[in-house]
């Protein structure tokens, strides 16, 4: 098995890959509708791609790469972020005038930054900026990455945890091409789900209706427009249960009877940094 995951080596995703699957291959690719398409094609690969952050929010863009490829959920994990500031070895920290890193790092870290004084410099990603500052050698540059980027591209980290609020925590999800889904044990389980709702009065109501009959949670609710239309909109849905639980068979009929179109993302354990 081989694992694709959006960024340059090092890059927090890389990091998630290494702790799931130790000892697994792992390729980097540039943008994270590669990473789909490479698995839509052939199912000995698998994706790690980030879809919320409990700071920034959903990742834009996902949902419509999860709706065109319908990649098959295998598992949650979910990755506490610190964030790093790294220059060459050979760099005295007082000619350092700049700070390079993905938008979402600077936005993260502006405590320090403004502390130090440093002009951001906004990049594609953490450890493409870490990279970038090795490989071309740059003195009056530092980089915002993780320690897994420091240690590749030969990086001295000056101060550890610059995040300015702690806590930072990205939820990812492990995905392919083949539907596996865990056999029905007493164990929390997540059924995620994408459907469509009629353009009608209180079409999303009734889409609910059942959850709330059988006493079933949602963990995420989210929607985006389909096709560039402001007139039709998907969701994906997070339930808690497993697809085999009768309750969740019932909830799910009802949401079919008022859907244009429903189909069942994955069926995964519940990561244990949930608290059910």
């Amino acid at each position: 098995m081989k694992i694709v995951y959006q960024g340059s080596p090092g890059a927090y995703s890389h990091l998630a890959a290494k702790k799931i699957y130790t000892g697994c291959e792992t390729i980097p690719c540039t943008t994270f509708e590669e990473c789909f398409k490479i698995c839509s094609e052939d199912e000995k690969f698998r994706t790690i791609i980030p879809v919320e952050n409990s700071i920034a929010g959903r990742v834009a863009d996902i949902q419509y790469l999860i709706n065109k490829y319908k990649l098959q959920i295998y598992a949650e994990h979910f990755e506490t972020i610190t964030h790093n500031l790294m220059i060459l070895p050979n760099t005295n920290i007082k000619d350092v005038k700049a700070v390079r890193s993905h938008t979402q790092a600077i936005s993260q870290c502006q405590k320090i930054i403004n502390l130090k004084k440093l002009e951001p410099i906004i990049a594609a990603d953490t450890a493409g900026s870490a990279k970038y500052i090795s490989e071309n050698q740059i003195q009056n540059e530092a980089a915002i990455a993780s320690e897994l980027a420091a240690e590749i591209y030969k990086l001295k980290i000056i101060e550890k945890n610059i995040e300015d609020t702690k806590g930072n925590v990205t939820r990812f999800l492990i995905m392919g091409r083949k539907a596996e889904h865990p056999e029905f044990e007493k164990k929390n389980y997540i059924t995620s789900c994408i459907f469509k709702v009629k353009n009608k009065p209180a079409a999303l109501y009734k889409c609910l209706g059942g959850f709330a009959t059988n006493n079933v949670n949602l963990s995420k609710l989210e929607s985006f427009s389909d096709q560039n239309s402001f007139e039709q909109y998907l969701f994906i849905c997070d339930i808690y249960g497993h697809i085999e639980d009768p309750k969740i068979q019932k909830s799910l009929e009802e949401l079919g009877f008022h859907t244009v179109s429903l189909d069942i993302l994955g069926v995964y354990e519940a990561s244990s940094y949930r608290k059910i």
